[in-house]
Formats: structure tokens, sequence, C-alpha cells
């Protein structure tokens, strides 16, 4: 049996992960010294991604709650971190209590804490997989026990995508995803962009090169135009692909970026499938 002191150790050890580093982000606790140091490394060369990853999460809220609005029930939340205030089953249970939810990431304390939360929600799960193995997702026990794919599902691949380095990979992931949906589900984007960057090109350039050393996900942003490319095949719900805080904003949103929504460096979108 590992003594308190061993756990300390191993935590010290684990290398830092974009779920736990996006956890520090937030605000949470679920994190560990390396992530920090991370972290905080990433935040002295970018200081806006503290806003950044909040405004993606306030993001997210709302689109599941237009999701539910339009009568999608069932969510498939992939790359969905550790859990936070806002997660995808409260806000999509909070208007429909049988909604159906399944958190997928690849970090096993990310699914560990979901688990827990979950405990006794018989309408939600999580499981450990890869986003680059989406037919591995689409066929796992779990997913196909609690979601019917005959009915519409959102697909929600909320600041994951910029985790696969190779676009015409991403492309195929989505396409895999789409090709498994009904009419009338739905595909939820957040990516990180370089157009118009307003960051300093060496700096973003060591963030980037940062994530790749020292983290086990190498961070790719993209442009409009290829992140656009991953909603083939689907409609594009207005206001289309538009920067962060551009996406239906609530009517008393205060948002830092309000005048300068490019500072905010993510596209979003969510498309429906005709």
């Amino acid at each position: 049996m590992s003594s308190v002191g061993d756990g300390a150790q191993d935590a010290h050890r684990k290398p830092a992960t974009a779920a736990r580093m996006y956890d520090y982000y937030l605000g949470g606790i679920h994190n560990f010294p390396a992530d920090r140091e991370v972290a905080n490394a990433v935040l002295e060369r970018t200081p806006r991604l503290r806003t950044i990853a909040r405004d993606n999460r306030a993001f997210l809220t709302r689109a599941v709650r237009y999701l539910t609005s339009v009568g999608v029930r069932q969510f498939l939340d992939i790359g969905s971190g550790i859990p936070t205030e806002g997660n995808v089953h409260e806000i999509a249970q909070a208007a429909v209590p049988d909604a159906r939810v399944v958190y997928v990431d690849i970090d096993p304390d990310a699914v560990s804490e979901s688990l827990d939360l979950l405990d006794g929600n018989e309408h939600a799960t999580a499981i450990r997989a890869n986003v680059r193995e989406p037919q591995a997702i689409l066929d796992h026990p779990q997913v196909r026990k609690l979601l019917d794919f005959d009915q519409p599902v959102a697909v929600l691949l909320v600041a994951v995508l910029h985790f696969v380095e190779d676009t015409d990979e991403v492309g195929d992931i989505v396409a895999t995803f789409r090709s498994a949906l009904a009419t009338g589900s739905h595909l939820v984007i957040a990516h990180a962009t370089i157009d118009e960057l307003v960051f300093d090109q060496r700096l973003w350039q060591q963030t980037q090169r940062e994530y790749r050393q020292q983290t086990t996900t190498p961070l790719t942003p993209r442009k409009k135009s290829d992140v656009a490319r991953f909603f083939d095949g689907f409609e594009l719900v207005e206001p289309g692909l538009v920067w962060l805080n551009q996406w239906r904003p609530d009517p008393d949103m205060v948002d830092e970026f309000m005048d300068k929504p490019e500072h905010s460096s993510f596209y979003v979108g969510v498309g429906r499938l005709p």
C-alpha cells in the first residue's frame, strides 16, 4: 500500500497535461506541481489565456443551453477535461432531467474525477479514450449503452482539436463522427487560431514549444478556413463561425474582449446535420 508520502512524490512526478492546466486556468484544484509550473510559464507569455479559458467555458454553457432548446437530449463531450463549475450534464439536465451525457478524455485523472462527480447519475458517465480514435469512442460499450445514435446527438469538440497536429487527421476524425450521426444531430467546435494574431509571434511560438516539450499534448492553432472545413456536411447555426465571445452572447455578459473579439484567439461554431 502506498503511503501519503509516496502519493505526494507521485504527484510531483506526473507530467503536465492540457486537462489539468485548463483546470488551473479556471481556478480549479485538480492539478499538480508540473501543471502549475508549465501553466504559469505559459501565462507569463500569454496572460490573456486565463480569460480565454473562462470565456471558452462560458461558450460551452451557451451552446449546451441552445442545444437543449432545439430538442437535443444526448451529448458526447470529447476532451471534456477535469469537472468544474457548469459541466455539460448539469447544464443539460437542468433543462431536461433525463438528458444523457458521455464525457470522454484521455487523462485518467479527468475521467476519475468525472466518475466521482457522476456517482448516482444514471444518465451520465465518463470514459477514457483518445479523440484520435473516433471509431473506438463510438463503439465503446458505455457510449452505446447510454446514447442512441438513431436519434440526434450533439458531439462537443470544445478546445480539443487543436491538440491534434495533423489537419487532415482532424478532418477524418470529424468525418467519422459525422457518419455515425442521425439527422438533427449537432457538432460544436471551439478551436485556437492564428488568424489576426494579437500576441507577439515569437512569444506564441514559445507557448507552442512549451506545450510540445513539457506536456503530452502539443498545441496546433489553425486558420479560420481550416476550422470551417471541419463543418463540411453541417449547416452552421447563426451567427456562424465567429470569435469566442460573439456566439450568441448573453445580454448582460461582461467580457474584456468585447471590443476586440480577436483577442480571444478562438473560433467557435455550432453546426446542424440536415
